[in-house]
């Protein structure tokens, strides 16, 4: 059935093409006359205009090779220069230069100089008298003003030598010395025989004939001294040579060209209206034969359409039926190309996470040919990862544009990504690995060296590019050459490792080194002792915490840390140095808190450099050190203490005595007073007044009758239970057995 539609349809259809080229043919035919004499002139004029300047040409170049061997050589200039007669040399080298120059070029019949003061002519066999030269009449007309310079009509020469017909040449006369002398004449033969056959050389005497003729409109020669020709034939050109001052006609000879034209035109004429008219009979034939099967068609496509309209509507024609059946085609196969384009997408998406994680590399040659832009990859091909990431993302990026031109802006650094790449002719594979990253997979077509140079000159020209077009700033970490798809994950490992030290980076374009992926553990220790020592320095205001702080930063760059890990030892010093510095004074509190450090240091979380975020951070510790001195000298520290520490000792006994009432006695922070018993006392406030207090109810218990209650109000408790609470946390015993232990031992003694 299939093969019986098959052919149906191609002969049903056959004929409406093979009508469509007769009608071409036809059309075609008409106008093939003119048509065909256009391309023939203009073929002649392509031919005789190459002709006539190779002619033009030939005679420049035989003109400039003699000027140029005259301008060259000394001789010449002295041969005229001489004020008597020229010396032997000077002719001698004079008639040498002419024989080379006869020899060299077959278009020279003859080259000779005159000198008017000696009226002696100098030829390639030797110095002559003007008076019985065989070209001495030719010499007089020039010398009279009867002959311009420049190029002459074709004239006959006599050679001196004995000859039997004269040479026709052209010829041309040149002032000498060059380039403006009046010394004398150079006078150039060139043979007509040698531009003759020239012409005969780039005429073919079967098809087309060329007539020169001179300014004076005498016939110069004829391409084959075919005379016959030029009469019978059609002219189709007519070109001047304006050097020589010739005119060259050419055209066709009458043949059998155009007959052949008419002829083969008037064959397919008739050829194409036989075809048209069996065309349209046989056209009709097949149409009526093949109208059932399509009626039948059309039956179906009207059943389906008619289901689905409602029975009262008018019965739309078939052109109607048609257009809804192929609208509903058309739409389903516009979905279905939407969802296997988003399909390929999610695909290729997928299969670059894979590569880049070593993930799922089952077939992965297969994959990477059927949906990855590289050509040429197998398992023994080289990759190379570079990470792209935009500088600032949230403070330049996000703040800048909304969420649609960020998206617009993405898409365009991945076209410019992969034109740049074809630009330096690397087969790269860009796709978007985070919301501030790409990574681009690069194939190796070099070796390492060549490959990293041009990996680097693209991400100069890309990071150049997106700088002044797209106000966009970029970082690249360029990972090693991984062998084989497999090892895809260790370049890329490499180039995210040297992404996370954008600090120390110090430059725009990182190159990953080999190995580089593994990261040493974080020598937290080393830098806690650091850190304890530079804030031990601030707090005893000495100057020595910037050395200090420096070796934190030479530290940083030895140990090459990442970018998280210097700012969490920065937030650790910070915190370090505000839970030592802020319980001086009000005054550091406020500079310390959280809000106004975060004011102070906002730009750290901006800084590309390890420079700049040293410089925004000494800034500050130096406006904190200011202003911690200035609390310091204004409050005596030592003093302070011991002030605080008789007054404890004095008042132990009050139950309202606590940090409070010390901060406003002495007019210092709870949390400074606190600091200073434990900075001194190595104990906390509360256990140095329980200490007071106990030792004073030890021997109140010892020496005296008071009851409990009373002991408890002495010693600053408001009741005998607290007391008793803490007095057995510190002796281990209630007071009362503290009491009967020591009186019973004490009547033992």
């Amino acid at each position: 059935m299939f093969r019986t539609w098959y052919h149906r349809l191609l002969l049903s259809y056959f004929p409406i093409f093979l009508l469509t080229v007769t009608i071409l043919i036809f059309a075609s035919f008409v106008f093939i006359n003119d048509i065909s004499r256009m391309e023939t002139k203009k073929a002649d004029r392509i031919s005789a205009s190459y002709l006539m300047d190779n002619v033009d040409r030939t005679v420049k170049e035989v003109e400039l090779s003699v000027l140029e061997a005259a301008e060259r050589s000394d001789a010449y200039k002295r041969y005229f220069n001489n004020q008597g007669k020229a010396d032997t040399g000077t002719v001698y080298a004079v008639a040498q230069s002419l024989r080379n120059l006869i020899h060299e070029s077959s278009y020279i019949q003859s080259v000779y100089l005159y000198d008017k003061r000696n009226e002696s002519v100098l030829t390639e066999t030797g110095l002559k008298e003007l008076t019985g030269f065989v070209d001495e009449d030719w010499i007089r007309q020039i010398t009279s003003g009867v002959l311009p310079e420049g190029w002459q009509p074709v004239r006959e020469y006599k050679y001196e030598f004995i000859q039997r017909t004269p040479i026709r040449v052209l010829t041309i006369n040149k002032a000498m010395p060059l380039p403006f002398g009046s010394e004398g004449i150079l006078v150039i033969n060139i043979k007509m025989s040698g531009i003759e056959q020239l012409v005969d050389s780039m005429v073919n005497p079967q098809l087309s004939f060329l007539t020169i003729s001179g300014s004076d409109g005498q016939t110069v020669y004829q391409a084959h001294s075919d005379s016959e020709g030029a009469k019978s034939g059609k002219l189709l050109n007519t070109l001047y040579l304006e050097r020589l001052g010739w005119t060259f006609s050419s055209g066709i000879k009458a043949g059998n060209l155009f007959s052949w034209v008419s002829v083969i035109s008037y064959l397919w004429v008739a050829i194409a209206l036989g075809t048209v008219i069996c065309a349209i009979f046989y056209l009709v034939y097949v149409t009526r034969r093949n109208y059932k099967p399509i009626q039948v068609i059309m039956n179906r496509i009207e059943g389906h359409q008619i289901r689905r309209m409602d029975q009262s509507a008018d019965r739309p024609d078939e052109m109607m039926l048609i257009d809804g059946v192929l609208e509903d085609l058309i739409n389903h196969m516009t979905d279905y190309d939407k969802k296997s384009r988003e399909n390929l997408l999610l695909q290729r998406s997928k299969l670059f996470t894979d590569l880049l994680h070593s993930e799922r590399l089952d077939n992965v040659i297969q994959r990477l040919e059927e949906l990855s832009p590289l050509t040429g990859a197998d398992s023994s091909s080289r990759f190379m990862v570079v990470l792209s990431e935009i500088n600032r993302y949230e403070q330049v990026f996000e703040d800048r544009y909304t969420r649609g031109d960020q998206n617009t802006l993405k898409f365009a650094l991945m076209n410019v990504f992969q034109e740049l790449a074809r630009n330096a002719e690397l087969q790269g594979w860009a796709e978007w690995v985070g919301t501030e990253r790409a990574a681009i997979l690069f194939l190796a077509t070099g070796s390492d060296e060549e490959m990293t140079g041009k990996i680097r000159h693209f991400a100069e020209d890309c990071r150049s590019w997106v700088e002044q077009n797209l106000r966009i700033s970029l970082s690249f970490g360029i990972g090693p050459a991984a062998a084989g798809p497999a090892t895809i994950r260790e370049s890329y490992a490499a180039a995210e490792q040297v992404m996370q030290h954008k600090l120390l980076m110090h430059e725009d374009i990182a190159l990953a080194e080999c190995g580089e992926a593994r990261q040493p553990l974080l020598e937290t220790y080393k830098y806690l002792q650091m850190i304890a020592e530079f804030v031990k320095q601030f707090r005893m205001s000495s100057g020595q915490w910037r050395e200090q702080l420096e070796g934190i930063f030479e530290a940083f760059e030895q140990d090459f840390l990442q970018d998280d890990d210097i700012r969490s030892l920065i937030q650790a010093m910070l915190q370090m140095l505000s839970r030592e510095v802020a319980v001086m004074s009000e005054q550091l509190q406020d500079e310390l808190s959280a809000e106004n450090a975060r004011v102070r240091l906002k730009g750290l979380d901006k800084a590309d450099s390890i420079d700049e975020v040293k410089s925004i951070l000494f800034e500050y510790l130096t406006d904190l050190f200011r202003t911690y001195v200035s609390v310091s000298e204004t409050k005596s520290y030592r003093a302070m203490v011991n002030e605080m520490k008789n007054y404890i000792e004095e008042n132990f006994a009050n139950p309202d005595l606590s940090l409070k009432h010390l901060s406003d006695r002495f007019q210092v922070s709870g949390k400074y007073a606190s600091y200073l018993f434990k900075t001194e006392f190595k104990m906390k406030f509360v256990d140095f007044v329980t200490e007071l207090r106990m030792k004073e109810a030890e021997q109140l218990l010892l020496e005296t009758e008071y009851s409990l209650q009373d002991i408890a109000l002495q010693v600053g408790y408001a009741n005998a239970i607290t007391f008793g609470r803490v007095f057995k946390r510190v002796a281990g015993i209630t007071p009362g057995d503290y009491r009967s232990l020591k009186r019973r031992g004490a009547s033992k003694a």
